[in-house]
């Protein structure tokens, strides 16, 4: 399978009260941390991830920024612990407390494994958990993001600081690096920032296939959807410019933003631009929506025309599962979903007029738009259900954990 996980989990002597009956390292009684940037990202990537460790038994904490959605977290039965500083930030003395911060926590929650979710997570937090003894870590990838696009000297500069710390960081003896594709893997093994024995490849968040189903198409005007944070790396101005494009080549159909931006990253559109585009009658703008599948069952074509550095977009799969056909660049990450002329197309970054050909041919033809999504269905059923995403993750959990139980005894079992 192409998104199968990539290890081969060492087994070691254990006494038989640390085994499921299945002969698994237990993970109950464990006490998990999950790291990541904003409640939001939590709720919308990684809520499916914590539901699957506390059914095995885990005692599971959401360390994040808080944007107001803490009790919602609550609400899902997590302890969850609000820290201010896991997006944006470039002063060094302020960033260096926050790692101090972190290693407190972790002192204090004493947790027997942390997952860092994140580029800033992953640095800020690999050094944390060294400071304070942290038995096993995990540091997921999900894409390398914006530092790593050739954006000018600046992001150079920043890039080479950037990979430096992260080589230090992953200097843990009990740790495993995730990584949605091939691609980043590859250059971070490459650049010597993690040796290959240390990673894995899990096929992004996954997706829930009994949220997200396949319906007829909405009778009227043809609606095209971008979901996405907006920003100019994520294709949103391609996107505008292929709308103008079906405008001018009079090809009747909507084409929507679903979105908000992104402050804290340098790539991010004004919400000045946006409400432009809307009144000049280029785009609708939609901003944020929580209600994905209600959105997805509205459009007849998902785009996502990004040039940034993704890891595995969830909206490709959400798209797939809905029985939508997809038009992407062909990039690492995208082309992990989409199979060139199955489930949708995959065009060049950075090229507006081939973005716009290729949705105006499904457009066109209805009856290639539903042989697409139910091939874009059969693929994300068979190989990104939520529930396989969780099995490879808890697999990595088990390994770690019973490597740490073997060389230091363990905690809590």
């Amino acid at each position: 399978m192409r998104n199968a996980i990539q290890f081969s989990p060492r087994r070691c002597l254990e006494t038989p009260h640390r085994l499921d009956r299945n002969g698994k390292f237990r993970l109950s009684k464990q006490r998990l941390l999950l790291v990541m940037n904003d409640d939001r990202y939590f709720l919308c990537h990684r809520l499916d991830l914590a539901r699957a460790a506390r059914n095995a038994g885990m005692e599971v904490l959401v360390v994040t920024r808080s944007d107001d959605n803490g009790k919602q977290i609550l609400d899902e039965g997590f302890k969850f612990l609000s820290i201010p500083f896991m997006k944006g930030g470039r002063q060094p003395l302020r960033e260096l407390t926050a790692v101090m911060k972190l290693a407190q926590l972790y002192r204090r929650e004493k947790p027997d494994i942390v997952h860092h979710i994140c580029m800033k997570p992953v640095l800020y937090g690999s050094w944390a958990a060294r400071l304070a003894g942290v038995p096993a870590v995990v540091n997921t990838f999900a894409g390398l993001g914006f530092y790593f696009q050739p954006n000018g000297w600046h992001t150079r500069l920043v890039r080479v600081g950037l990979t430096a710390g992260l080589r230090s960081a992953f200097t843990l003896p009990n740790c495993r690096a995730l990584f949605e594709n091939s691609a980043d893997r590859e250059r971070l093994i490459r650049t010597k920032v993690v040796p290959r024995e240390h990673t894995v490849i899990i096929g992004g968040t996954g997706v829930d296939t009994r949220k997200f189903t396949q319906a007829a198409e909405r009778e009227g005007t043809p609606v095209v959807v971008l979901a996405c944070r907006m920003l100019w790396l994520k294709g949103v101005g391609d996107f505008v410019q292929a709308a103008k494009l079906l405008k001018e080549w009079q090809v009747p159909a909507r084409l929507v933003l679903v979105g908000t931006p992104d402050p804290d990253n340098p790539s991010s559109i004004s919400e000045a631009q946006l409400v432009a585009w809307q009144q000049q009658g280029t785009v609708e703008w939609w901003g944020y929506r929580d209600d994905m599948p209600e959105v997805l069952a509205s459009a007849h074509v998902v785009v996502l025309p990004t040039f940034y550095g993704e890891g595995l977009p969830k909206i490709l799969l959400e798209a797939g599962a809905c029985g939508r056909p997809v038009v992407a660049t062909a990039i690492p990450g995208c082309t992990e979903v989409v199979r060139d002329g199955e489930n949708g197309f995959l065009v060049p970054p950075k090229d507006p007029d081939a973005l716009a050909k290729a949705i105006t041919v499904l457009l066109k033809n209805p009856i290639l738009r539903t042989r697409m999504g139910k091939r874009g269905r059969e693929i994300v059923v068979r190989e990104f259900p939520v529930e396989l995403v969780g099995n490879q993750t808890l697999a990595v959990y088990r390994e770690l954990l019973q490597n740490s139980t073997s060389s230091q005894g363990g905690r809590g079992l």
